[in-house]
């Protein structure tokens, strides 16, 4: 799928909620995952109130929370084949690998990639850059949302 809209642009209303990346949700981070080549690429400054226990760095918990949204996008594109309503995904499983502090006040940059596409299940590899270092990485898990009828 290529597009210039974000990927969480494209949920329908009653999935645009999310407190990471829901449009709908006006106390949300908004966060907005776009395909870029082979891999789908977030932006976002993390505000002030974000630091985490050691001054002047990020929370660890707001990393993952990135991580989780951005990887349910990727997993969005990896399936999106045409313009119709985008599947929605959960995680299953979320593992992050914090392997530098993340400094504040710099933009974040998320990269991710879909290793392996499945019927239900889609497994992303991802990574956080800050300050041009990668600080964090994950292996996330999502699982096609089915509701019940």
């Amino acid at each position: 799928m290529k597009t210039q809209t974000a990927i969480q642009d494209r949920y329908p209303d009653r999935h645009a909620n999310c407190f990471g990346c829901g449009r709908n949700n006006p106390h949300g981070l908004h966060l907005k995952s776009f395909v870029s080549g082979d891999e789908v690429v977030c932006r976002y400054t993390p505000p002030p109130a974000c630091t985490g226990g050691v001054p002047d760095f990020l929370y660890g918990g707001l990393m993952a929370c990135l991580f989780d949204c951005h990887s349910a996008a990727t997993a969005t594109a990896a399936v999106l084949v045409d313009d119709g309503e985008p599947p929605r995904f959960v995680t299953a499983s979320l593992q992050v690998d914090f392997k530098k502090p993340t400094p504040m006040g710099v933009e974040l940059e998320l990269f991710a990639k879909a290793v392996e596409v499945g019927e239900r299940k889609v497994i992303v590899e991802a990574r956080l850059v800050a300050a041009g270092e990668i600080r964090a990485t994950a292996r996330v898990v999502m699982v096609r949302f089915a509701a019940k009828k």
